[in-house]
């Protein structure tokens, strides 16, 4: 999709379509992407955020992309994000962005700049530092429901993991068919969420999360936020719920060039989803550009795009980011580690409020037994394959540390933040429980 991609215009059932064969691309299984997101602190000036102009500039002198191919974009609250190449396995993949990072922590240190390793930045208040119209349109719809959007916009960082869909074909009860990968994904989310939960915050009604950076994200829209419904069809399950996610923006003129420039107004619609747009009850029939402009936006726990894109993890400190993406790897492409995973974490899927899971994931972490349990199956299933696989013994020992640490303790890095005073809520958090 460039400035010069047509205009296509969509009606709902070549968007249906569109969406459940894109969401999927099915093949091989086994390469491995990771894209890790920063708050750039600078100690000298807390409040202070560098703006994107100043992060590239710094950075300009290593080359686009990094010798290791990540490529380093900003986010609208000054987030860095390095995403990688991707790789043939995870130690390709995880070697090159180890290297690319290290290059970029050593220029910032130099300008007395550091990459935040939590989940949500707690000290600095929401603040854009673009004017992209993108940004600045959702952002302008988030806050019609409060401050939750805007700061995850913000504030938040994650580590994103990204694994092929999986294999088609007949052999649907295989581990690498992409039907059984996108169930085992989502199985396994509120327990990796758990463990590696690392945005602690007690709300002024007293409740305490591990992963508020989480929950802040399911406290906005709904419609994009929560997980697409589980059904024997994740294709049409994922077309359908793209369908049904409200629409953030609508870029004046389609495909417009001039849509991007800075002061651009873009059209925030009210209650518009993309299934009434699509029924032309929009502002202008729905181009191709809409229609993937509107994927972009949708960020539940697990997004397919493509690929499977596993967005729950909080940014960890140091370089813990290699623990998730080892574990989830070997959770879902490999056998074993598939087979083992299932059986620890498919009896905690709630039949029919899934989104309870999710919650309670990012509110109690490993505290729930049940959980922790299944975390820690998950984890000895992780360290076998990889030691079967042979991985880099710099990768399993940060797996077995991370492990030591927390898991086998029931404890999640957020953990290690002082403890706020307890107190008994009155009324529920920033999300409802149903």
């Amino acid at each position: 999709m460039n400035d010069t991609t047509p205009a296509i215009l969509l009606t709902e059932a070549t968007a249906s379509a569109y969406v459940a064969a894109a969401g999927f691309r099915v093949g091989p299984v086994g390469r491995v992407g990771v894209e890790l997101e920063y708050c750039v602190r600078d100690p000298r000036r807390p409040s202070h955020r560098p703006a994107p102009a100043e992060l590239l500039g710094l950075l300009a002198h290593l080359g686009s992309p990094l010798p290791g191919g990540s490529a380093v974009t900003v986010e609208p609250g000054g987030q860095l994000e390095l995403s990688s190449s991707v790789g043939a396995c995870l130690s390709d993949c995880t070697n090159a962005l180890t290297a690319d990072l290290a290059l970029v922590r050593g220029v910032l240190a130099e300008h007395g700049l550091y990459l935040d390793g939590t989940g949500l930045d707690m000290a600095r208040r929401p603040r854009l530092v673009t004017d992209h119209p993108r940004y600045v349109a959702l952002a302008e719809y988030h806050d019609r429901s409060g401050a939750r959007g805007r700061t995850v916009m913000t504030n938040s960082a994650s580590i994103q993991v990204c694994l092929d869909a999986g294999t088609d074909g007949a052999e649907a009860d295989d581990w690498s068919h992409f039907t059984r990968r996108w169930w085992l994904a989502d199985a396994i989310g509120p327990v990796m969420m758990a463990a590696f939960a690392n945005s602690p915050h007690v709300t002024r009604a007293g409740r305490r999360w591990v992963s508020y950076r989480q929950a802040l994200r399911f406290g906005t829209d709904a419609s994009r936020t929560r997980a697409p419904r589980r059904t024997g069809d994740p294709r049409q399950a994922w077309a359908r719920y793209a369908l049904a996610a409200k629409v953030a923006m609508v870029a004046p003129a389609g495909d417009d060039p001039a849509a991007a420039e800075p002061g651009a107004r873009w059209h925030v619609p009210h209650g518009l989803t993309m299934r009434d747009w699509l029924r032309g009850h929009g502002p202008r029939p729905v181009t191709l550009s809409d229609l993937e402009r509107h994927l972009g936006t949708l960020v539940p726990p697990v997004r397919p795009r493509g690929y499977l894109e596993l967005r729950m993890l909080d940014q960890q400190a140091g370089d813990d980011w290699v623990v998730p993406a080892a574990v989830v790897t070997a959770l879902l492409d490999d056998p074993e580690g598939a087979a083992a995973a299932t059986a620890a974490t498919e009896h905690l899927r709630s039949p029919l409020r899934r989104h309870r899971d999710w919650l309670a994931a990012a509110r109690d972490g490993l505290a729930d037994p049940a959980t922790a349990a299944a975390a820690l199956a998950c984890f000895t299933a992780a360290q076998a394959v990889l030691a079967r696989r042979r991985a880099p013994l710099p990768i399993r020992d940060a797996v077995a540390s991370f492990a030591d640490r927390y898991v086998l303790r029931g404890r999640c890095p957020a953990d290690d933040a002082p403890q706020a005073p307890q107190r008994r809520p009155r009324r529920v958090g920033v999300v409802s429980a149903g």
